[in-house]
């Protein structure tokens, strides 16, 4: 926290007298209150969606005066006062008006300008005194170990997006192709020679360059919402509304999106309404009671992070969160909120044994009031801001997570498919000498991969904590994990539903992820790393181009086995169709090489190989079919036509049936 001193011109002289919960003040810089009824009405009814623009600390002009408009929601305080740079911190100098009925606390000082730091001096209303709090609503943050708000910026930023934002409203994610690239924005690449951190607009230039040469079409941060421990990856957030200052201010943070947009890359951002830290600025036990968190810590404790859990019940609480999700979408122009922890959202009994939990009013695990929340962002969202995508990371069978509300489901765009994950992750990493006993482990996924819109993951948790990177998870010697490493990339690829890899996935890491350090960009000096990349390069420009490997994702008409049994030899062929288009994709799990092997296609003509796996280019042996091979009236898994093909070791294959 800064302690610098102010000039006498900004400091502002009060004389205070506190009865109970109210006060009396004579001071000018503290004129009647500004704070608008029907804006605290909606708040304290869990519909405010924009209560950023009069919570937290706003520039506002009062009779010809230029100051900043302070509000902070403290219902249970006997005193609030701000303290900061403008008044040396001393608490009498600044104390808040409260708005009865509504727990509110304003004050307006006038001759605090942008970048002056904060915070509130709270009174609890047994006379204890609260370790002076970050202003939940800041917009700003001091750099951690600092911890202090920060006044924000109020020039109006002028963005140069119009024509990014007209295609997002008039297009159709769900028909589009979506490659994800997932960022963590402190480790994806950094100074050379001193490995400090790539600001906002150092990430615009290099990062945005880089996915767009890469063919993905967004890029997905990891939580940029100010956090005070970096070893949290930012999933234990204090500062929700505060871009995080590790990477510069939030005007930088408007440019790097600015800049993605133009350069027709969409961005998405990972936001945590699951659960707080305690750490004593924060939230926890902000005005002496538990206002933000649940009392009970049968529901308001996560035992898994030793955090705090939102009690969306209160309705105050739910307008924070609703206007914290649109903040994003409107002030930020992001392109959709990938929701962290769903499923410990959703259960009452998420991590927790008999005796430890709360059930709802009806007797069962289903938290009523976060789906409440879920269905109220979602329908807010995707109507004022169409086009953007919505997602859920939800790790159970929950139903209809991608459903529409007005059906009864949660109102989100996309799911993780986390099943799917989890189950060709375990079939890779076996030696493909056993694969043929586990063949549902890629196959099961097909059986549901329809009854959400779901987007394939490989994020940042399945390379940390032991768990080691992608290429080191497959089996063999160093050739064959490259082989394996590329064939389930083609297969992915040819998989439906949406993509997201993980930073350090497409050129094969080989250590695992540590926020601490950048990704290892010299493994690009070897020909196997940059045969990888290439794939990765290839597969994404080819789901872009190629309708049938995008254009009904979530829908069984754009899926069909040929075969899904691979009589032992561990090959899976499947075709995707699209409007007009027919791709057959190929995929060998073992080394064996295959000639002239017969597969069954739905008519005649040249299907051309768009992708092998085991090309050259990519540091394969070359093994393939020239560049397509023409169908033959030949029956063959059910079909009057076939192609007889080289399968090569360890590869996918993708043909595009030609019809021009």
């Amino acid at each position: 926290m800064s302690s610098s001193a102010v000039t006498k011109s900004t400091a502002v002289t009060k004389s205070t007298k506190v009865t109970d919960s109210t006060k009396v003040t004579n001071s000018p810089a503290s004129p009647a209150l500004l704070l608008s009824a029907a804006d605290l009405y909606l708040f304290s009814r869990g519909e405010q969606e924009h209560a950023y623009r009069f919570m937290g600390a706003n520039s506002r002009t009062v009779d010809g005066v230029d100051g900043v408009l302070f509000a902070v929601w403290a219902p249970a305080a006997r005193n609030v006062a701000v303290v900061g740079d403008f008044n040396h911190w001393q608490p009498q100098a600044h104390v808040m008006h409260r708005h009865a009925g509504f727990g509110v606390w304003e004050l307006f000082v006038p001759g605090v300008r942008a970048g002056m730091h904060y915070k509130y001096h709270i009174i609890g209303e047994h006379g204890q005194l609260q370790p002076w709090k970050a202003d939940p609503y800041a917009q700003a943050m001091q750099l951690r170990p600092d911890n202090a708000s920060t006044v924000p910026d109020a020039t109006v930023y002028e963005w140069q997006d119009a024509a990014w934002l007209e295609r997002r409203r008039s297009g159709a994610l769900h028909a589009e192709s979506m490659l994800i690239y997932e960022v963590h924005a402190g480790s994806w690449r950094r100074h050379a020679h001193d490995s400090t951190f790539l600001d906002y607009h150092q990430l615009a230039i290099q990062l945005v360059a880089y996915v767009k040469e890469m063919g993905f079409t967004h890029i997905q941060l990891m939580p940029i919402s100010e956090f005070p421990f970096d070893g949290s990856w930012g999933y234990q957030p204090i500062g929700l509304f505060a871009p995080t200052r590790r990477f510069g201010t939030p005007e930088q943070f408007r440019f790097f999106v600015d800049h993605a947009h133009q350069q027709g890359i969409g961005v998405l951002l990972d936001w945590v309404p699951a659960h707080f830290p305690s750490d004593e600025h924060g939230l926890c036990r902000f005005d002496g009671s538990c206002l933000y968190e649940h009392a009970d810590p049968r529901q308001g404790f996560h035992p898994d992070w030793n955090t705090l859990i939102f009690n969306y019940g209160r309705s105050e609480v739910f307008s924070y969160l609703l206007s914290n999700a649109m903040y994003w979408l409107e002030e930020f122009h992001i392109d959709g909120l990938r929701v962290d922890a769903v499923a410990s959202m959703l259960y009452l009994n998420y991590s927790r044994k008999d005796g430890e939990w709360l059930p709802n009013h009806y007797g069962g695990i289903e938290n009523l009031e976060a789906i409440h929340l879920f269905r109220e962002i979602n329908e807010r969202a995707y109507r004022k801001y169409p086009g953007i995508a919505m997602i859920a990371e939800e790790s159970t069978a929950w139903p209809g997570v991608t459903e529409f509300t007005s059906r009864g489901g949660l109102g989100f765009g996309f799911k993780w498919n986390l099943g799917w994950m989890n189950d060709t992750l375990r079939y890779m990493a076996r030696d493909p000498i056993h694969r043929k006993y586990h063949h549902s482990d890629m196959s099961f996924g097909l059986l549901y991969a329809f009854s959400e819109s779901f987007i394939l993951a490989l994020s940042h948790d399945e390379v940390v904590h032991g768990k080691r990177a992608l290429l080191e998870k497959m089996p063999g010697d160093d050739w064959q994990k490259f082989a394996n490493l590329r064939a389930y990339l083609g297969f992915m690829w040819a998989h439906p539903g949406k993509k997201l890899l993980f930073m350090g996935s497409e050129f094969a890491q080989r250590r695992e992820w540590s926020h601490d350090r950048s990704l290892d960009w010299h493994l690009l000096e070897h020909a196997s790393h940059r045969g990888v990349q290439q794939l990765v390069r290839d597969l994404n420009r080819v789901a872009a181009r190629v309708a049938a490997l995008h254009e009904l994702d979530d829908d069984r008409a754009g899926f069909e086995w040929v075969d899904a049994d691979g009589d032992g030899r561990c090959i899976f062929a499947f075709l995707r169709k699209g409007h007009g288009s027919t791709v057959l994709a190929v995929c060998n799990m073992t080394p064996t090489l295959h000639t002239d092997f017969c597969v069954g296609v739905p008519g005649p003509g040249l299907y051309r190989e768009l992708i092998n796996t085991d090309g050259s280019d990519y540091g394969g042996s070359g093994a393939g079919n020239l560049g397509g091979v023409c169908a033959r009236p030949v029956p063959s898994h059910g079909r009057e036509w076939s192609l007889h093909i080289t399968v090569p070791p360890l590869a996918t294959l993708i043909f595009e049936l030609d019809n021009s």
